[in-house]
């Protein structure tokens, strides 16, 4: 089965808690702690994520793995991400099998 993974590779700067939107925050975020999550926020493709909704590749022979995480969003696709060095940008990408 072969991986496609497409990405701009244009780092993109997480965004804190506060300037997310409230109906965001009660309708996909509403099992988070405010207290505990101040910033790992991000949209894409006009979708809100948080970095806490994804998953390492653990199999090596997963070529997922060259990512820092991914969430699944169907059987054979998802998003991709990739955390800088300072942990303050993203870069993303989709996946799809």
């Amino acid at each position: 089965m072969a991986l496609t993974i497409t990405t701009d590779n244009k780092w993109r700067h997480l965004t804190y808690r506060s300037d997310v939107p409230a109906s965001v925050l009660a309708d996909q975020f509403d099992y988070q702690n405010p207290e505990d999550t101040s910033d790992g926020f991000f949209k894409y493709r006009g979708y809100w994520y948080h970095i806490d909704g994804f998953m390492r590749a653990a199999d090596p022979s997963n070529p997922l793995t060259a990512w820092d995480g991914y969430a699944a969003d169907s059987y054979f696709s998802g998003v991709v991400i990739k955390l800088s060095r300072d942990g303050e940008s993203i870069m993303v990408g989709r996946y799809m099998s």
